[in-house]
């Protein structure tokens, strides 16, 4: 082999080593993407406070991937306290994280866990909505608006949606 021809191959085979290389991690970052949760959230709604001491939010969070995740935090601009509830035996009590199954879902409804708004900094009247951002341990977080409903209002068949 002549000197253009060893210069030429060596050219060739750092190329292919180079794609080899990106390819590989491309294909690793889009199987780290592919195992990401997917979330997403129907149904949610507060009922109207009574006073600005506490409130109650509900939704159903569905996760569209084959990775189980949890439920870790909840934010809102309208309280610096929100807290993640578990009800068990009728006793409600809060908890660090919730279960979001792998292709399942987490409800969040009256009478059953739920995320709790305490020392609301302003009280939100029906057809108002409240804005809270879910965060998971895996899942990228996601904003949601809370309809503001009456009182006594209640979802039916969330699921639905």
């Amino acid at each position: 082999m002549n000197a253009r021809t060893t210069r030429t191959l060596a050219a060739a085979l750092s190329l292919t080593a180079a794609l080899a290389i990106s390819g590989c991690s491309s294909d690793s970052d889009a199987k780290a993407g592919a195992d990401k949760p997917k979330m997403t959230v129907s149904g949610a709604f507060m009922p109207e406070p009574v006073n600005d001491k506490m409130a109650g939010a509900f939704m159903v969070i569905k996760n569209e991937s084959k990775t189980a995740d949890k439920l870790t935090a909840v934010t809102s601009p309208i309280s610096d306290d929100l807290q993640i509830h578990e009800t068990k035996d009728q006793k409600m009590q809060q908890v660090a994280a919730m279960d979001v199954p792998a292709n399942g879902e987490l409800r969040l409804e009256r009478g059953g866990n739920h995320v709790m708004l305490m020392g609301l900094k302003n009280l939100p009247k029906v057809g108002d909505k409240v804005t809270v951002e879910l965060r998971f341990e895996k899942a990228d977080p996601i904003k949601v608006e809370l309809d503001v409903k009456e009182r006594t209002y209640n979802a039916q068949n969330t699921s639905a949606h």
